[in-house]
């Protein structure tokens, strides 16, 4: 069994989250309704707001703004739990994955970052809504599936946003 640590420390607001499918699987834009029904499930049973979001195919970025730490990794769990309980899926399930109760929608694992200051926090929010651009060559205004418009309505962004010449230093950033 790995011993595996998590961050939790109440003085620090926020944690920039992403979760992967499992074997990068595309389910994901496919089944954007399911997706917010899961957060909604997990917002029922878990105090916290979605401050930032980008979904892509097969994995999501998220920065949730947090009463108490230790919550992120109960709200994944939550969120995993109610997307791969109401998903169809035909795949045939492994004795290992079955003992364990997944379902092989999700990977095992979520990468998490606890936000420090100011200047982290915007340039996740940066490298969040520059995805669709880096993922698909979709200006972040065009691509749906996250929060860029609500940032542009305010007034966080200009409209034709979109990091070409990396001011914000975030094209090599891989958090994923």
């Amino acid at each position: 069994m790995s011993n595996y640590k998590r961050f939790y420390n109440n003085s620090y607001k926020y944690v920039f989250i992403t979760i992967v499918t499992y074997n990068r699987a595309p389910i994901l834009i496919n089944n954007i309704e399911l997706l917010r029904i899961a957060f909604k499930y997990a917002m029922s049973k878990c105090s916290f707001k979605i401050l930032a979001a980008s979904v892509l195919e097969d994995h999501l970025h998220i920065i949730l703004e947090l009463d108490e730490a230790k919550k992120y990794s109960e709200i994944i769990r939550l969120m995993k739990y109610y997307f791969s309980r109401h998903i169809q899926s035909n795949k045939s399930i492994s004795v290992s994955k079955n003992k364990k109760r997944e379902k092989g929608i999700w990977q095992r694992r979520f990468w998490e970052h606890t936000i420090r200051d100011e200047n982290d926090l915007n340039k996740h929010i940066d490298y969040i809504h520059y995805n669709s651009y880096k993922h698909y060559k979709i200006l972040p205004q065009e691509w749906e599936f996250s929060t860029f418009n609500k940032f542009v309505d305010l007034g966080y962004y200009a409209p034709n946003w979109c990091n070409f010449n990396d001011i914000n230093h975030i094209n090599d950033l891989d958090f994923e």
